[in-house]
This record gives structure tokens, C-alpha cells and sequence, in this order.
């Protein structure tokens, strides 16, 4: 069962989310949270695997909130939840340890395969709303010099991987650009993540546009 908490201002999306959500056999509601705040005090005291999370929001926003939560020793995954594609918000939500976001417009159907996904312990990443997300952020702020000694213990295949995942292609899609198995793309991405000390798809992507391995516009 995914223990899942809503964390949204405003009163009636969090009862259609509710509503929905716990029509759902693997899903059950524990909590809503009004704000940041209020939402980290409850996921400590609900423990939820999965925070659905707003990011503007009074008091304490969903970025703030994000940082704090994914901070704990056991934090949940913490879903984006955005009205805009190109939120200004969200990529500080995604450095400070979303696994992913979802536009608040989606249907019901990518929104469970969302909440799936994130609670697998996978990233939600929609490559066109991503690179968009990223390139937005890498044109308002100096590129970073690449860590040199964290690239430098990447082996050639796992720094190609790097730069196939940060341009949004799936698994199935990297074992077919390289002609290897699925199965060897994932021990790759899981020793890229390890060296490069990282928790997930979305991370690496971040990674990989902070420090210039991508450049914005070039794909």
C-alpha cells in the first residue's frame, strides 16, 4: 500500500485528489497539508511514502518543504505538483531532492503511473518539459566547471549513459542507441549514480546541465 500525503493550499484540489486517490486498491490518503509547514510536520507524523507536493504556497513554500523533508533519514518521495511547465519554482524543488513533477493538469492515469514510478524509487522525468524546465534555468545562470574528480571516475559507457539520460531518453532507448541489453544499461546508471553520488534520473539530468556536460539548445 502507498501511503500518500497532499500538500496544496487550496481546499478543493486537495479533496478531488483525495477523492480519486483513495479509489485506488494500492493507494491510501493518510493526511493534507495547507502548506510547507504544515506538511513536514505531518509527513513526521504520518510517515507517508509519497508526498504529493504543491510548490507555491503561503507560509512555507513546496521548494523549502522539499528540502526539509527529503533532509530526514527516512524521507518520502516527493512528487512536484505545478500549474506551469516552466515554474521557476520547480527546478530548486528537483536540487533540493524531488524525484520528479507532474503538471497538475495531467490525467488521472499519468498521475497514478506518476505516483507508481516515484514510490518504485524511480524519478519521473517527461524529457520535453525537463529539458525545457533545465534549459529555462542553464540561460539565467552561469554554467559550473564539471567536477573533475567525480567525472573522472566515470568510465567511458557510464559517461555516455550520463549524457543519453540527461537528454531524456528511457532505458529501453539507451540499450538500443548502444546496442547492449537493458539490463547492462541499468548496472551502468546504478554505478554512475553511486560514483557521482546521486538518487536518481532527475538528479543526473541536473547534474549533467549544471556542469556543462549538456549544453542548452544542442540536445
Amino acid at each position: 500500500m502507498i501511503r500518500l500525503l497532499i500538500v496544496d493550499d487550496q481546499e478543493l484540489i486537495r479533496i478531488g485528489f483525495r477523492l480519486f486517490l483513495q479509489t485506488q486498491d494500492d493507494m491510501e490518503v493518510v493526511g493534507e497539508a495547507v502548506d510547507g509547514h504544515d506538511a513536514v510536520a505531518q509527513a513526521a507524523a504520518l510517515r507517508p511514502d509519497v508526498v504529493l507536493m504543491d510548490i507555491r504556497m503561503p507560509r512555507m513554500d513546496g521548494v523549502e518543504a522539499t528540502a526539509l523533508l527529503t533532509a530526514a533519514a527516512s524521507s518520502p518521495r516527493v512528487l512536484i505538483l505545478t500549474t506551469y511547465d516552466l515554474d521557476e519554482y520547480v527546478f530548486g524543488a528537483l536540487r533540493a531532492g524531488a524525484s520528479g513533477f507532474l503538471l497538475k493538469d495531467a490525467s488521472r492515469e499519468r498521475l497514478l503511473e506518476a505516483i507508481r514510478v516515484v514510490h518504485a524509487g524511480e524519478a519521473l522525468l517527461s524529457p520535453s518539459i525537463t529539458r525545457r524546465l533545465i534549459e529555462d534555468y542553464a540561460t539565467r545562470t552561469d554554467p559550473l566547471r564539471p567536477r573533475a574528480t567525480l567525472l573522472a571516475g566515470l568510465t567511458p559507457r557510464e559517461r555516455e549513459i550520463l549524457l543519453l539520460v540527461a537528454r531524456g531518453m528511457s532505458n529501453p532507448e539507451i540499450a538500443a542507441h548502444l546496442v547492449v541489453t537493458e539490463a547492462t544499461v541499468k548496472s551502468h546508471i546504478g554505478s554512475m549514480f553511486a560514483k557521482l553520488h546521486l538518487r536518481d534520473r532527475v538528479h543526473a539530468v541536473v547534474f549533467a546541465y549544471e556542469n556543462g556536460l549538456v549544453v542548452p539548445g544542442r540536445g
